[in-house]
């Protein structure tokens, strides 16, 4: 009877962090319907153990019915950095990095199983590929979305190919979910990402992850470039650019 409660008592442990992780990669509070479809939860079973770390601090609810982290997990040494704030400190070095190569860097934040663009720099040229601000994109045709799927490990990327069917935007998508998890685990070890015209024909991106000083992934970096004017000599340059920034998220 023992062993019975304490392994319950590990579920329901395993199953609040699913849903805290949950709610922590959305960058605005979260409805109880998306956050049983991102951790294959029965609603009913979200709703007890959310109303639990509600009770506990951990998480709010807000009076609209969403959810988002709460006071127990933003104290100061565990904060997850707020977009402005991001921003406020990636700004200059993308300014920056914009005017030495020439094309445009973008500052991407996760949501969920798509990434948000949420800032941007432009170069002062005609031709130049134009991130719309806001927009979204799925995780596996980006740069960024494939490192973060990396990083969360191949467990994670299996769920999200299971949630999206890891929908083909051209030929060169990774729609398979071998060759996505391949890709992504490649990528987070080697410490960057490619986009080779796998959201669009002819734009090419570089993308790398920005960690706060708790190892924790705050946002993404990235260049896109039309396919032909993409250099490999950039790869060292936004890697060093993102530890810049890291550095200063503390």
């Amino acid at each position: 009877m023992g062993g019975k409660d304490l392994g319950s008592g590990i579920q329901v442990i395993d199953r609040a962090a699913l849903l805290i992780d949950a709610i922590s990669r959305y960058s605005t509070p979260v409805k109880l319907k998306i956050l049983s479809a991102e951790t294959e939860l029965h609603p009913s079973t979200v709703h007890r153990i959310l109303d639990s770390l509600v009770c506990n601090g951990f998480v709010e609810r807000l009076v609209g019915g969403e959810y988002r982290l709460g006071r127990r997990l933003n104290q100061p040494s565990i904060a997850v950095h707020s977009s402005m704030e991001i921003c406020a400190v990636a700004m200059p070095y993308m300014e920056r990095l914009r005017d030495k190569i020439g094309e445009t860097v973008n500052l991407t934040l996760r949501e969920g199983d798509v990434v948000i663009y949420y800032e941007k720099v432009t170069p002062n040229r005609m031709m130049h590929v134009q991130q719309v601000i806001g927009s979204r994109a799925p995780l596996h045709v980006t740069a960024v979305g494939k490192l973060m799927l990396g990083a969360s490990g191949e467990a994670d990327i299996n769920a999200y190919a299971q949630r999206t069917n890891l929908p083909a935007y051209t030929q060169n998508t990774f729609s398979t979910l071998d060759s996505l998890v391949t890709e992504c685990l490649t990528a987070i070890t080697q410490g960057y990402a490619l986009d080779n015209e796998e959201a669009e024909i002819d734009v090419g991106c570089i993308g790398v992850l920005l960690y706060d000083n708790n190892a924790n992934i705050a946002a993404g970096l990235s260049i896109s470039a039309p396919i032909d004017r993409r250099r490999t000599q950039w790869i060292a340059e936004l890697i060093a650019v993102g530890k810049m920034i890291s550095r200063q998220l503390t």
